[in-house]
C-alpha cells in the first residue's frame, strides 16, 4: 500500500499575475506552519512538488523539518488557463467541469490536466511502492486527480474546495491505478480571489 498526501498550496497573492512565481500571502505563509505540524509525524519518505513558487513555499518548512529533498515535477503544476476575461472566471470553471474537453485559446482542457497529473502520480507510486509520499500541487490539478479515482467528485465539490488553502487529503493506493481510500486531513478556508 502506498500512501499519498496531496497538499494544495496555501493562500497565494493574486496581485501577482505570473502563475509560476506567484508567492503566498502573509496569511498563507503563516498557514504553512500548520501544514508542517500536521504532516511531520506521518512517516513521509519522499516529497514531490509542482515547481510553482506557492506550492514550494507551502511545503518548504516540512521538507526542512524532515530533512528531505523536494523533487520537482512540472506535471503537478496548475492548469494553463490561456486567454480569458477575469470577470468570467467562474463560468469558465463551470464550463470546463461540465465539458472536460473545453479550453480557452492557448489553454489546457481538464482531460489534458487529468492525464498528465494521473500519469505523474502513477509513476511516483511505481517508484515508491509501500512508502508515504507528499505531493504539493494546486486546486485544479488536485481536483482532476480526485475525480479520476472518485468520478462523482465534480463541479460542486470543486467550488467548495476553491476556498481550501491549504488543503491536505490522504489517498491510499493498492496499485498505481487503484485507490482504496480517501480522507481529508486538513482544511483551512481562505477566500479565493482572482
Amino acid at each position: 500500500m502506498t500512501t499519498v498526501y496531496f497538499i494544495r498550496h496555501a493562500q497565494s497573492d493574486h496581485l501577482s499575475r505570473d502563475d509560476a512565481t506567484r508567492p503566498l500571502t502573509v496569511v498563507g505563509q503563516d498557514d504553512t506552519e500548520k501544514v508542517t505540524e500536521i504532516m511531520k509525524n506521518k512517516g513521509i519518505t519522499h516529497i514531490i512538488s509542482s515547481p510553482h513558487m506557492r506550492a514550494l513555499q507551502t511545503i518548504g518548512s516540512l521538507a526542512q523539518e524532515l530533512n528531505l529533498q523536494v523533487e520537482l515535477n512540472s506535471d503537478f503544476r496548475e492548469r494553463v488557463v490561456g486567454q480569458w476575461i477575469p470577470d468570467h472566471f467562474y463560468s469558465y470553471v463551470k464550463r470546463q467541469w461540465y465539458d472536460k474537453e473545453y479550453r480557452n485559446e492557448g489553454g489546457e482542457c481538464l482531460s489534458e490536466v487529468q492525464t498528465r497529473c494521473v500519469n505523474a502520480l502513477e509513476t511516483a507510486i511505481r517508484q515508491h511502492p509501500d512508502e508515504t509520499i507528499a505531493i504539493a500541487t494546486h486546486g485544479t490539478a488536485l481536483c482532476t486527480i480526485i475525480n479520476r479515482f472518485y468520478p462523482d467528485f465534480g463541479y460542486i465539490d470543486v467550488m467548495k474546495m476553491i476556498n481550501y488553502m491549504p488543503y491536505i487529503v490522504r489517498m491510499d493506493f493498492e496499485s498505481p491505478g487503484k485507490c482504496v481510500s480517501k480522507e481529508d486531513i486538513l482544511i483551512i478556508e481562505r477566500r479565493y480571489e482572482r
